[in-house]
Formats: structure tokens, sequence, C-alpha cells
């Protein structure tokens, strides 16, 4: 089966870990291709979700001046043409591209003129998610979720916690997602990765997201499996990247499949298109080799993915009808 043809939706994707060794050579011409991988991708050594995050500090280095975040964004939107994407989310934390001149609203302005740009370039529709981080005071977690409400209009489409969540609790940020939920601003979580089950529950209790980044280790929870079902939570699961973060040892021990088959809706994304060295056509095939997914099994992710996407119904609509043609 072809999948790199079928159209698909992405709703879990970082753009710090997602640089091509074409755009990292365009800024930075002195790099070759083995020390590109060895700083850019979560090598064989990668034994944590800190391991793969600390891949992410060198292009976050990038990351710091306005004609760089554009050539980025530009490269991005590039992988997902390849790729068939035609609906993406889009994640960053804001405050990291700070370390020079560019102040946090600097930051989201380059990259949602950089996106509405590429949308009209490539057809591909996208939103974009700004994360604050585990290890970001309440105040940095609170400008993070204004600077979400302030682009609204500019393309901003929701607010996510990501980073260490097994080193910092969630107590700095329960106010902001209290900010984003009395102002109607979109939220989904990372939980469920480095942390188990119980991680997930603090996450519904605290943060209140319906959507949960990862949440792959629900199923040591029978009850909350049944939970996340009846209830209508969705998983963005990143299935190369668990491998990566040693969240699960190998393939076969994921459990995609028995998620899958209870019936609590998931998405399949990248998560890191560079440190994870992967593609949404390269998660479908490994899928499809090591659980024997069929198309139609690919076609339910889709368009639950669509479902639980942070857009308008009109393009939930058009996107659905682009799936249900499609996935034959």
């Amino acid at each position: 089966m072809n999948f790199r043809n079928l159209p698909k939706i992405e709703l879990h994707v970082h753009l710090d870990c997602s640089l091509s060794y074409k755009v990292v050579k365009k800024i930075n011409p002195k790099i070759d291709y083995l020390n590109f991988n060895k700083k850019f991708k979560a090598g064989l050594n990668s034994n944590s979700l800190l391991d793969y995050l600390k891949c992410a500090e060198n292009a976050i280095d990038l990351m710091q001046n306005k004609t760089n975040i554009e050539l980025i964004v530009d490269d991005f939107f590039d992988q997902l043409k390849y790729d068939n994407v035609v609906y993406c989310e889009i994640r960053f934390a804001p405050l990291l591209h700070c370390k020079n001149d560019l102040s946090p609203e600097d930051v989201v302005r380059i990259v949602c003129k950089a996106v509405l740009k590429n949308t009209k370039r490539t057809g591909i529709i996208a939103g974009i998610i700004l994360c604050t981080l585990r290890h970001f005071s309440e105040k940095q977690s609170i400008k993070t979720v204004e600077l979400a409400q302030m682009f609204s209009k500019d393309g901003v489409v929701g607010f996510d916690i990501a980073a260490d969540e097994a080193g910092f609790s969630l107590d700095n940020h329960i106010s902001s997602f209290n900010y984003a939920i009395n102002n109607n601003i979109n939220c989904t979580a990372h939980a469920g990765e480095a942390k188990g089950a119980g991680s997930i529950w603090e996450t519904i209790k605290k943060l209140k997201s319906k959507r949960i980044g990862h949440g792959v280790r629900c199923t040591e929870d029978k009850e909350l499996v049944k939970y996340l079902k009846e209830n209508d939570y969705h998983l963005e699961i990143c299935v190369s990247s668990n491998i990566k973060t040693k969240t699960f040892n190998k393939i076969e021990d994921h459990p995609i499949s028995d998620i899958f088959n209870s019936s609590i809706s998931l998405s399949i994304n990248t998560d890191g298109r560079t440190i994870s060295d992967t593609s949404l056509t390269n998660e479908y095939e490994i899928i499809s080799n090591n659980y024997n997914w069929s198309i139609k099994d690919f076609k339910v992710c889709n368009l639950q993915a669509i479902k639980h996407s942070f857009t308008s119904d009109n393009v939930k609509k058009y996107l659905s009808n682009i799936i249900n043609t499609e996935y034959v």
C-alpha cells in the first residue's frame, strides 16, 4: 500500500523538533550530515524523554531570529507537502526563542505570518498551538496562554503543556489552563509518556484538557481506559517517538492497537519529524507492518483527528470529505 499518497491529518508535531538537514545546512553551511544526525536526531543512545528533548536544544539555538524562523517554517511545510498532510496543528514554545532581540510577541507574529504564507503556497490548512513547559514558572505559563489569546485571530488555535513530565509538577500551570478555559482557548496537554496512568488522571483533573499528548500509558489502568473512552477523550499518539524516549523498549511493546481496539479516540502523529527521524508516511508503514492495520483503521484515526482538531466546523467537513473519498 502506498501510504505517502494518502491525505493525512497531523495534530501533534513540534516545529523545533522538525528541522531538516536541508534547512539546517542553509542556516549553518559548515554542518555535515554526520554532525546533523548527532545533534538533531535521537540516536541509539537515547534512553529517556530528557535525552529526546536535548536534541531540540540545538534546533532552538537556530530559531532566534526572524530569517531563520521563516526558513524553518517554509521547510516544515515542504515536509508536510511531501508527506501529503492536508491539515496540521504545529506547536512550539514561543518563550524559548527570545535569547537575542525577539520578544515573545515578535516570535508568535513571525510564525503566524510564515504559516499563513505557507498555507497559501501549499494549500495545507494549518493552526498553531503555543506550548508552556513543565519547568516554566506560573508567570511564564500565563504569558504563553495570553499570547494564545492575543493571536487567536492570526492562526493560533490552542494551548499546550510539554517538556519534562516526570521532573516537574503541574502546580505552576493550573492557573494558565483555567485562564484558557475561561477564555475559550482550546487545550491539549502532554501526559502519560514519561509517567504512568496517574499522570493522565492528574492532568485530566487539574488541567481539564480533553486532548492528551501521548497518553499511551493509560493501558496501565483499566478504569482510566474506560473513562477515556466513555468521555470522548482524544490521544495524540506518536509511536516512533515513544520508542526513542524509551516509553516502550520496542515496537512490539507499544499499545497503540490495544488503545485503538478499546475504542478510545486517537490520532497518529510524528511528534518530532527530525528527532524521531520519521514522517507520517513512515508511521503508517510501521503500524501497518507491525499491527496489521487496514486502510479502514487509518481512516478511523484520521476522522477522529478531524473531530478533535482545533478548527472550524466548515473545515472539519471539508477535511472529512477528503478522507472519506481517498480512504477506500
